[in-house]
């Protein structure tokens, strides 16, 4: 899951970062709001962690043109800020939460996952889709109970797959929330990580979860439909496997 982090105090900046690194998130950082409104306007962020207090807008104004421009994306208020009137004009702009510094790192992840949750329609820390389980708090993934071991970017692209379910996602969509824009790999690394964890989920019987849009990307599936997985998605796939093998071997998985 990729965050926006919109802080101008980098000692926060630091402790934040690592904070939410730890807890699986992919972190995007700004110090000012200008730059907040931009990123979150071009870009899509599954969540936005804002202080108020910036150097050139308040982050009041922030949430207000965000909101104005119909990005929908939630926002999680962090702030020094602790009178109840900062609380109800953050939420009366359209925040979604709000956190007072000093803060708990677990009270933290705990209400950005429980947000996150909520806006992609899962109102419980075990995400199900079919036989399919996959735990935001320990990453862990079953099918019919059975674990299904995953490497990091494995984990990460069923992750995206399943926070949108039913909706297509490209290869770009899949390079910039595994890689941010930093060192991205070729393109067809992505056919290599949806092969692989096609594969192992077909092991377990959910291989034809993912489902291939033609010309579009992957999609996951609301849920399992035939046994078998479609030959020209294996057909499809097995090529740029073979064609990006030695690179894969150089992408830390």
């Amino acid at each position: 899951m990729r965050v926006l982090l919109v802080e101008d105090d980098m000692a926060a900046v630091n402790e934040i970062t690592q904070i939410m690194k730890g807890a699986g998130f992919t972190v995007d950082h700004v110090g000012s709001g200008e730059e907040a409104v931009e990123m979150l306007r071009h870009y899509d962020y599954d969540l936005a962690v804002l202080e108020l207090m910036l150097p050139d807008l308040e982050g009041y104004e922030v949430v207000r043109r965000v909101r104005a421009a119909r990005v929908s994306t939630p926002i999680v208020v962090l702030s020094g800020l602790t009178r109840p009137q900062a609380k109800v004009k953050a939420f009366s702009v359209g925040a979604d939460d709000y956190l007072t510094k000093p803060f708990d790192p677990e009270e933290l992840v705990a209400r950005m996952q429980a947000i996150l949750r909520r806006s992609k329609g899962f109102s419980e820390p075990t995400l199900r889709v079919g036989p399919l389980e996959l735990s935001l708090d320990s990453r862990e993934v079953t099918v019919s109970n059975v674990p299904v071991h995953l490497t990091g970017k494995e984990y990460a692209i069923l992750e995206l797959l399943v926070l949108r379910k039913g909706m297509v996602l490209t290869k770009d969509a899949f390079l910039n929330h595994l890689y941010g824009g930093m060192d991205e790999p070729e393109m067809k690394i992505i056919d290599v990580f949806i092969c692989k964890l096609r594969k192992k989920l077909q092991v377990v019987g959910a291989g034809n979860l993912i489902t291939t849009v033609w010309g579009r990307g992957y999609m996951l599936r609301e849920q399992i439909q035939r046994a078998d997985v479609s030959v020209a998605d294996e057909v499809a796939e097995e090529a740029p496997v073979k064609a990006v093998r030695a690179a894969h071997s150089q992408v830390a998985a």
